[in-house]
């Protein structure tokens, strides 16, 4: 009689750290977050880097790609270069250090991702702030932002 307690016991001990190991576990992002966020990263160190093609590579190359910002909408990854030429690369304009910060990675549907969060850029003389929304889409070239809208 003893030793079936002392069996049950040790079964309902071993079954409650398995429960218990299972919620401890981090659970794995979902691939998709995984990829977006690499894509993501990859564009952070190019910029950081001062490679603004690096940086761009990160965008759909089309001419359908959107790029949004305040009352200004740019319509093609050539123009959209251009616009980030002008911006931080043009005379005496220096592209400083930047980092995305709350970030959140929404999969919708098979293959494409909603992206939100906030961007930051420090500059010799000031730091630059904002907040972004994008899509991006998985390719047969990997993922790549289609719309991006910054403020």
């Amino acid at each position: 009689m003893k030793t079936r307690w002392i069996r049950r016991a040790g079964w309902a001990v071993g079954f409650a750290w398995l429960l218990a190991a299972a919620a401890a576990a981090p659970a794995r992002p979902h691939p998709t977050v995984t990829a977006v966020r690499a894509l993501l990263d990859r564009q952070v160190a190019a910029w950081n880097r001062g490679d603004l093609e690096g940086f761009m590579a990160g965008y759909w190359q089309s001419p359908e790609l959107t790029f949004v910002s305040g009352t200004t909408v740019t319509k093609g990854w050539d123009a959209t270069l251009a616009r980030y030429r002008q911006r931080y690369q043009s005379e005496g304009r220096a592209m400083g250090a930047l980092d995305f910060q709350e970030l959140v990675i929404e999969p919708v549907g098979r293959g494409a991702a909603l992206v939100r969060g906030a961007w930051r850029v420090r500059l010799p003389e000031q730091t630059a702030s904002g907040r972004f929304t994008l899509l991006a889409r998985r390719f047969p070239v990997g993922w790549r932002i289609v719309y991006d809208h910054t403020s």
